[in-house]
C-alpha cells in the first residue's frame, strides 16, 4: 500500500512525483446518452515516450464508436511498486460510456495492449500501456479474469490522486 492515513488526519502520498502537463488530459469531453454503462478506465505505463502513448490511445479510444470518452484526468507521475527496479509510472484515469458488458471491454482493453506493444513477462514487470477497469457502473465481481472493483483502486496514489482530479 502506498497511501496511508497519518495520526494527524491527512493523507501521505510518498509515491507520487508530480502531475506531467498534457493537451488532452484533464478535460471534460462531455456526456452522450446512448450508451448504457459507464466504466473507469486506469491507464498507465513506463517504457518509452509514455505520454505520446497515452495520447495515442486516447485518440483512439475517442474514435471507437463502441467508446465515449467523458472525462479524462490529470497524468499523475509516480513510483513502481511491486518490481522496484524499473523507470517511474505514469498513470491516469478516463471516464468512458459503453453498452457492452465487462468481459466484453476487457477483451477490447486487452487487444489495445496488444496494439500498443505491452508484454506480459512477469507480475508488475514494466509496460508500455497498462489498462484497468477500476470500476464498471455498481457491479461487482471476483472471477479468475476480472475483480470489480479493481482490487488497487483504495490504496493505490496511481489511482487516487487522478480519480480525485476528476470533476464530479
Amino acid at each position: 500500500m502506498n497511501v496511508t492515513l497519518k495520526n494527524n488526519g491527512f493523507w501521505d502520498f510518498k509515491d507520487a512525483i508530480c502531475f506531467v502537463k498534457s493537451a488532452n488530459f484533464g478535460i471534460f469531453f462531455g456526456a452522450d446518452n446512448n450508451y448504457k454503462n459507464t466504466f473507469v478506465l486506469g491507464i498507465g505505463g513506463n517504457m518509452g515516450d509514455t505520454r505520446a502513448r497515452f495520447e495515442r490511445f486516447l485518440r483512439v479510444l475517442r474514435h471507437d464508436r463502441r467508446f465515449f470518452v467523458s472525462q479524462s484526468s490529470i497524468i499523475l507521475k509516480n513510483k513502481p511498486f511491486g518490481f522496484l527496479k524499473q523507470n517511474d509510472f505514469l498513470n491516469a484515469v478516463l471516464i468512458v460510456q459503453t453498452s457492452l458488458f465487462p468481459q466484453a471491454v476487457l477483451k477490447l482493453l486487452n487487444h489495445f495492449e496488444k496494439i500498443f506493444g505491452r508484454k506480459r513477462s512477469f507480475k508488475n514487470a514494466p509496460r508500455t500501456l497498462d489498462l484497468d477497469i477500476l470500476y464498471f457502473d455498481k457491479k461487482v465481481r471476483k472471477s479468475a479474469r476480472l475483480i470489480l472493483p479493481h482490487s488497487g483502486v483504495n490504496d493505490r496514489v496511481s489511482v487516487i490522486l487522478p480519480f480525485g482530479s476528476l470533476r464530479s
